[in-house]
């Protein structure tokens, strides 16, 4: 008991000194925010039914009009490439997932765009947003860091098993 005591006081003694000659440090540093960048991307999405977009589940419902199954998850993993023709050159590809949750086809899509050559080698954005004409973009990786803006797209070709999107994105990162 007595050495207990006499250890206990030592490890007392010893951490007081410690945070005695222990003193928090800190300089104040100024901050210099990096001037925001404005950057316009144009590409195409190219999607194969069945291929590089697969149905994972979708309801149940058997009184839905409409050429698209309420309540679909799809999962996309298509090439983003230069040009609408099929042979041009692939600069990313699209992986995501996607909602389709409307008699009207309307979705509610999470999409990563991510870049393998050229300038944005290794970078990407992210987009969350309802299928509508204009997608928000909601952050990015690499050079599109902490970045913001829009996406909008247009239907080149769309048949039984091919879609061809085009895209031109206005993003601000840092």
């Amino acid at each position: 008991m007595k050495g207990t005591l006499m250890l206990s006081w030592i490890l007392i003694i010893c951490l007081s000194q410690v945070a005695v000659r222990s003193q928090y440090y800190s300089d104040t540093l100024p901050y210099h925010p990096k001037p925001p960048k404005v950057t316009n991307l144009h590409f195409f999405m190219h999607e194969h039914t069945g291929v590089t977009a697969v149905v994972l589940t979708q309801a149940n419902v058997t009184s839905n009009n409409s050429s698209v199954t309420f309540a679909t998850l799809v999962a996309v993993n298509d090439p983003l490439r230069t040009g609408p023709e099929p042979d041009s050159e692939v600069i990313g590809n699209v992986q995501g997932i996607s909602l389709l949750a409307g008699s009207n086809a309307s979705s509610t899509q999470y999409i990563e765009f991510g870049f393998n050559t050229g300038k944005f080698n290794g970078s990407s954005l992210s987009v969350f947003s309802r299928g509508e004409q204009g997608l928000a973009v909601v952050g990015g990786r690499g050079r599109f860091m902490m970045a913001t803006g829009t996406a909008l797209f247009n239907p080149i070709l769309i048949n039984a098993t091919n879609v061809i999107m085009e895209f031109n994105f206005t993003v601000v990162h840092y």
